[in-house]
């Protein structure tokens, strides 16, 4: 049995919003991970399932080593197809906007999200949530998006129309967003869901060789550059730092995705407790952010306080208009700030 997290209002509400429609739309963030595609998808094969029109939009393509999942072929990116984009979102009755908890996070959608009067339904796992939907699911205990939308089908009682398919991109969004269920993952009814997904028909082994076993030649050695060449530790802050110029990226030949994972590297070595990642962005002007931490390192605050970001504890983001150089020594100039927190830190 999992506890009842989800409030019975905003079950009832939420229920009610999604009988009532007939032509949903499903949104996630900008810079779409394993949790954004997988908790989309996800709701989309429970709504095809209630045969619902369902369609997932998002902002920017999402990593290759993800388009196995089931209908990734039908998700909708709209910095693409804008025209189809506004034309759905024209139609659509109901949107339910998954993995970000304010529409900065979804670019050039804001605005089509802004000017729809249909009934809106937010569900997310990132703290603070702004007043953006009608419903507002929000519990970043929780370990990713993902395991939300499973638990919300269960409250509205739809746990026997979860389909393998559906189980599959679940999964998916819960493996990923805890780096294969090792951080945010302590708690023990992640794995009770996990049971119920395998139930579902759910090959876990298949799923995590099709994520971590199925990159490039040329991933491999920008890992590999990375650790090499790029890689600074600051053992006086038990602190890994990696950045990444847009041309750097070109000599590897990148592809979306291609830097996931890069920023937990440097959890192998021994008394790593904070890894920071930064890549060059020339198209969006900006340079791109990643944090982890491992303990109670608040990986957020730093983001948060300095970077134009947030998120987790132990996960979290942010960016900077500055160049690749001077965000570097802005963040190496902010580090003796924490040094006493990242002293204490037990592993």
């Amino acid at each position: 049995m999992l506890s009842k997290i989800i409030t019975e209002e905003n079950v009832k509400q939420a229920y009610a919003l999604i009988e009532d429609s007939e032509n949903v739309v499903i949104i996630s963030h900008v810079g779409p991970d394993g949790d954004a595609v997988g908790s989309t998808l996800g709701m989309y094969h429970f709504l095809k399932g209630l045969e619902k029109q369902a369609t997932v939009v998002l902002p920017n393509e999402f990593p290759q080593y993800l388009n196995w999942m089931p209908d990734s072929d039908t998700i909708v990116i709209a910095e693409d197809n804008l025209d189809a984009t506004v034309q759905l979102l024209k139609h659509a009755d109901l949107l339910i906007m998954i993995d970000f908890n304010e529409l900065g996070r979804v670019n050039g959608l804001k605005p089509l999200i802004e000017v729809s009067n249909v009934p809106k339904i937010l569900i997310d796992h990132h703290p603070f949530p702004a007043d953006i939907a009608d419903v507002v699911i929000s519990h970043p205990e929780l370990s990713s998006a993902s395991e939300l939308v499973f638990r919300l089908i269960c409250r509205m009682g739809f746990a026997q129309k979860i389909s393998k398919e559906c189980a599959e991109c679940i999964y998916t969004g819960m493996m990923t967003d805890t780096g294969g269920f090792t951080y945010n993952s302590n708690q023990s009814e992640i794995y009770v869901i996990i049971a119920e997904l395998l139930r579902k028909g759910v090959d876990k082994d298949l799923i995590y060789k099709k994520i971590n076993f199925s990159h490039s030649e040329d991933r491999m050695r920008l890992m590999g550059y990375c650790l090499y060449e790029k890689m600074k530790i600051y053992p006086e802050y038990r602190t890994a730092v990696i950045g990444l110029s847009e041309d750097e990226l070109n000599r590897f030949a990148a592809q979306t995705g291609d830097t996931e994972g890069i920023v937990n590297l440097p959890f192998s070595i021994k008394g790593i407790v904070f890894s920071a990642f930064f890549r060059e962005d020339k198209k969006r002007k900006k340079i791109k952010i990643s944090f982890r931490s491992q303990g109670d390192f608040p990986a957020n605050r730093v983001a948060s306080e300095y970077f134009n970001g947030g998120g987790h504890l132990n996960a979290a983001g942010g960016d900077t208009k500055l160049s690749l150089s001077e965000t570097l020594q802005q963040f190496v100039d902010v580090l003796p700030e924490y040094k006493e927190l990242l002293s204490k830190v037990e592993l």
